[in-house]
C-alpha cells in the first residue's frame, strides 16, 4: 500500500500508512496528532512497567534540586549576616552557611549518582521491552508483509529507530526532570528574594514561549525526515549486501554508490536542516537571556547603591538568573531528542500496529488423533484467494480432496496458481472465501503449533541458518538425539556428504549454508522435514536445485519419505511428479486436469503434451 506522506512524496512505510491520503495542511496536522497520539501511547505502555522504579527517580531528581538550590541562599546568608557577624566575632553563622554549602554539594552528588544508576536501568529495560516486542510482533506478522516491506525497514525500527529512544532516555529525560524543578523553583526563590526583578525576568519568558512552539513544530518535521532517510540507506544497505553476488557478477557497483550518494545527501540535508532549527532556538534563547541578565545587573545594581536593595540578595538573585537560562538550553536539549524520539516511535508503533491476517484462534480445535494413520486428508471447499482486496484473483473457487495418504503432484506452466495453493495449505495464507480444511477442521481453528507440527513445507530457497549441520537438521524437531538427526540424513541420502565435511554433522554451514552447494542444502532441508515427521508434507520445486546423481538418490529416499503420509509436490520435472498417485495440471488458477501419472500420459492433454516434451529432452 502506497499513501502519500505529509513531505508530497511517495512514503509505504508503516508510520503513514491508512492516515495519508492527500498533501494539505489541514490533512497533515491531523496526521501529526494522530501519530503523535500513537506514539505517546506506545511510550505509556513501556513506562507502565517501571513505573514505581520511575516516580522513585523522580523523587531522587527533586532532593539534587533541593540540595542544588539550596547553595545561592547559604551564600547570600553568608555574604549579609556570616561575614557581618564574623567581623564582630561571631562566626556561628558564617560557620553554618559553609557547612552547609558542603553538605549540599555532597548531598548534591550521591543522590544524582544513585539517581543515574537507577534511570539506566529503567531506561534499558524499556528498550529490551521494546526490541522484544518489534522482534516477536515481526516474526508473527504473515509472509504477505514480509513480502510487501522489505527486511531493512525492520532493520531500521529495531536499530536506528531504537537508539533515538535510547538517546532521549540516557540524555533528555534526567536533562528535563532537573531543568523543569529547576526552572519553577529558581522562579519561586527569585520571586521571594525581590519582586520586581523577578516579574522583569519572568516578562523575558513570553517571547521564549512562541519560540519554544516553533521549535518543537519543526523539529518535528525535521526529525520526521531523517528517521525516513536513514531508514532507505539501511534498506540499500542491507538489499545490496543480500544480493552481493548478483551486485558483482553484473558490475552493479557504480549504480549502488550512485543510489547511496543520493540518500546520504538527503539524510545529510534532513540533519542539517535539524541542526539549523536548534542553532535558530539556541540562538533566541540565550540572546534573551543576555539581555535580561544585563537590565538585571544595570537596574539591581542602582537599586543597591540607592539601597533599595542588599548586595548578598542581589549577588543570590544573579546567580539564580544565570542558572535559570540553562535549564531552557536543557530543554531544547530535551525537545531536540523528544521529537526524534517520537519520529521513530512513529515508525515503531505503525510496526506494532500491523494485524497478522494469518490470526492465531483464540478456542482453537484440536486435531483429531488417528492411531494407526500417518496422513490427514486436506479438503478445499469453494476456496478462492486474491493477494489483496483490489489484487486479481490468482485462484477461482474450486474444491478438492485429498485423501489422507495421498501423494498429489501439481504441474502446470509458471504463475498458474501452484505455489499459492500450496501455501493455503501451509496456511501461510488465508483464502478469500472458503475454507481449508484438514481432517475436517479449517484451518482458521488450528493452532499454530498443531498446524506446524501436522504441514511442513519444503521449498527452493532451502534456508539455512548459521550454525553446524546437526543444528539445521534439528530445526525440525529441536529435542532430537544426534542419532535421530543421522537417522534423518540418512533417510535422505545425506549422511554420505555429510561426514565427508571437515566436521561432519558438526561443521559450521556459515551465513545462509553458504559453505554447502545448492543441492547439499536442499538435502539437509529434506532431512530437516523428514526428522519433523508431518503428517502433510509440501514440496514446492524443492528438487529444483539437485545434480542428477542426487536427485536419483533423493528421489528414491522420497518413496519411503512420503509413504503413507499426505504429499504435495510442485515440480517441473517429471521425474519427481512420476512419483506421485495423482496429478493436478492447474493452469490459470484452475485445475484443467486431474488423475492418476499413467492415465494422464496415456491421455491427448497437457500433461501428455508436458510429459512428451521431458521424455524428448532427455535424448
Amino acid at each position: 500500500m502506497t499513501t502519500t506522506a505529509p513531505n508530497g512524496t511517495a512514503d509505504d512505510d508503516f508510520a503513514w500508512r491508512g492516515v495519508a491520503t492527500e498533501d494539505t495542511e489541514e490533512v497533515t496536522h491531523a496526521i501529526g496528532v494522530k501519530l503523535h497520539a500513537r506514539s505517546r501511547a506506545l511510550l505509556a505502555t513501556l513506562v507502565r512497567p517501571v513505573a514505581g522504579r520511575t516516580a522513585l527517580a523522580f523523587l531522587l531528581v527533586v532532593l539534587e534540586n533541593v540540595a542544588q538550590l539550596s547553595g545561592p541562599l547559604l551564600i547570600a546568608a553568608a555574604i549579609d549576616t556570616g561575614i557581618p557577624n564574623a567581623i564582630a566575632g561571631d562566626t556561628t553563622v558564617l560557620a553554618w552557611c559553609v557547612g552547609g554549602y558542603a553538605f549540599c554539594g555532597l548531598a548534591s552528588a550521591v543522590v544524582w549518582n544513585v539517581f543515574l544508576r537507577l534511570s539506566s536501568r529503567i531506561g534499558q529495560a524499556l528498550l529490551i521491552d521494546l526490541r522484544q516486542r518489534i522482534f516477536e510482533h515481526a516474526q508473527r506478522l504473515p509472509l504477505s508483509f514480509h513480502e510487501s516491506y522489505t527486511s531493512g525497514k525492520v532493520i531500521s525500527r529495531l536499530t536506528s529507530d531504537v537508539d533515538a529512544l535510547d538517546d532521549l532516555l540516557e540524555v533528555g529525560i534526567d536533562d528535563l526532570l532537573t531543568a523543569v524543578l529547576s526552572l519553577v523553583g529558581i522562579s519561586v526563590l527569585m520571586l521571594w528574594l525581590d519582586l520586581p526583578l523577578a516579574l522583569l525576568v519572568l516578562a523575558g519568558l513570553v517571547p521564549l514561549v512562541l519560540v519554544t512552539r516553533w521549535f518543537y513544530l519543526r523539529s518535528n518535521l525535521a526529525y520526521r525526515s531523517t528517521s525516513g532517510a536513514i531508514a532507505k540507506i539501511i534498506v540499500q544497505f542491507v538489499e545490496s549486501m543480500n544480493g552481493i553476488r548478483a551486485v558483482q557478477a553484473f558490475r552493479r557497483e557504480g549504480r549502488n554508490e550512485s543510489i547511496m550518494n543520493g540518500l546520504n545527501v538527503r539524510y545529510r540535508d534532513a540533519n542539517a536542516d535539524a541542526l539549523t532549527v536548534m542553532a535558530r532556538f539556541t540562538m533566541n534563547v540565550r540572546l534573551v537571556g543576555n539581555l535580561t541578565l544585563a537590565l538585571v545587573l544595570a537596574i539591581g545594581t542602582w537599586r543597591v547603591v540607592d539601597g533599595g536593595l542588599e548586595l548578598g540578595v542581589l549577588t543570590a538573585f544573579l546567580l539564580y538568573l544565570r542558572r535559570f537560562y540553562d535549564p531552557l538550553d536543557d530543554i531544547a536539549q530535551f525537545t531536540n531528542a523528544y521529537s526524534s524520539a517520537i519520529a521513530s516511535l512513529e515508525k515503531i508503533s505503525g510496526l506494532l500496529q500491523e494485524k497478522p491476517e494469518v490470526a492465531e484462534p483464540e478456542k482453537p480445535t484440536p486435531l483429531p488423533k488417528n492411531p494407526g494413520q500417518r496422513g490427514r486428508s486436506i479438503t478445499f471447499e469453494h476456496a478462492e484467494f486474491r493477494y489483496s482486496p483490489t489484487a486479481p484473483v490468482v485462484l477461482p473457487a474450486f474444491d478438492l480432496t485429498v485423501p489422507a495418504g495421498q501423494t498429489v503432484a501439481l504441474v502446470g506452466p509458471t504463475g498458474a496458481g501452484k505455489s499459492t495453493l500450496a501455501k493455503l495449505v501451509a496456511r501461510f495464507y488465508d483464502p478469500t472465501s472458503g475454507t481449508v480444511r484438514l481432517d475436517g477442521i479449517d484451518l482458521r481453528e488450528v493452532s499454530d503449533v498443531d498446524l506446524r507440527a501436522a504441514a511442513v513445507m519444503v521449498t527452493q530457497e532451502n534456508f539455512l541458518f548459521s550454525g553446524s549441520v546437526a543444528d539445521n537438521i534439528a530445526l525440525g524437531k529441536p529435542d532430537a538425539t544426534r542419532a535421530e538427526i543421522e537417522a534423518a540424513a540418512r533417510a535422505v541420502g545425506g549422511h554420505e556428504f555429510i561426514t565427508a565435511l571437515p566436521e561432519g554433522y558438526d561443521t559450521d554451514v556459515r551465513k545462509r549454508g553458504g559453505r554447502l552447494s545448492a543441492g547439499q542444502r536442499q538435502v539437509i532441508a529434506f532431512a530437516r522435514a523428514f526428522l519433523a515427521d508431518p503428517a502433510v508434507l509440501v514440496l514446492d520445486e524443492a528438487t529444483s536445485s539437485l545434480d542428477v546423481p542426487t536427485e536419483r538418490v533423493v528421489q528414491k529416499a522420497l518413496e519411503s519419505v512420503l509413504a503413507d503420509r499426505t504429499a504435495l509436490i510442485i515440480a517441473h520435472r517429471l521425474s519427481t511428479v512420476l512419483i506421485a498417485d495423482r496429478v493436478l495440471v492447474v493452469d490459470d488458477g484452475r485445475i484443467v486436469e486431474d488423475g492418476s501419472p499413467g492415465a494422464l500420459i496415456s491421455a491427448d492433454g497437457r500433461f501428455n503434451a508436458l510429459h512428451t516434451a521431458w521424455r524428448d529432452s532427455l535424448v
